[in-house]
């Protein structure tokens, strides 16, 4: 997976580097056809303290991408909420294609029987 992060007055130190590729590349342990990651870190002075720093996360997978968006008065706290939230996406996303692939085989094991019968 190609990790690309972006900072938006914020200077991207190491550690900041290396937390945020730990937290993304751990996702790749709940879907493996993660083709990129696209993270966004924004620090804006004139937002209120709650909302100081803002994370965007864009994943592109097969089908629809993902993505998603938290903001936090500490850096590293809405890194964790992305990542979170991008976890849940993904696990979401992972029971519905296993469903849809459920319903198929239910449904051609319908049909056989009716054509059989």
């Amino acid at each position: 997976m190609q990790l690309h992060l972006s900072p938006r007055n914020l200077r991207l130190t190491a550690a900041i580097h290396q937390y945020a590729a730990e937290k993304i590349l751990h996702l790749e342990d709940l879907a493996e056809e993660i083709m990129a990651a696209h993270v966004v870190l924004i620090n804006d002075e004139a937002a209120r303290a709650q909302k100081k720093f803002t994370v965007k996360a864009h994943l592109a997978v097969p089908g629809p991408d993902i993505h998603a968006q938290e903001s936090g008065e500490d850096l590293y706290a809405a890194l964790d909420k992305v990542a979170a939230r991008l976890a849940r996406q993904l696990r979401k996303r992972h029971t519905a294609l296993i469903d849809k692939k459920r319903q198929k085989k239910q449904r051609a094991k319908e049909a056989t029987k009716r054509r059989g019968a």
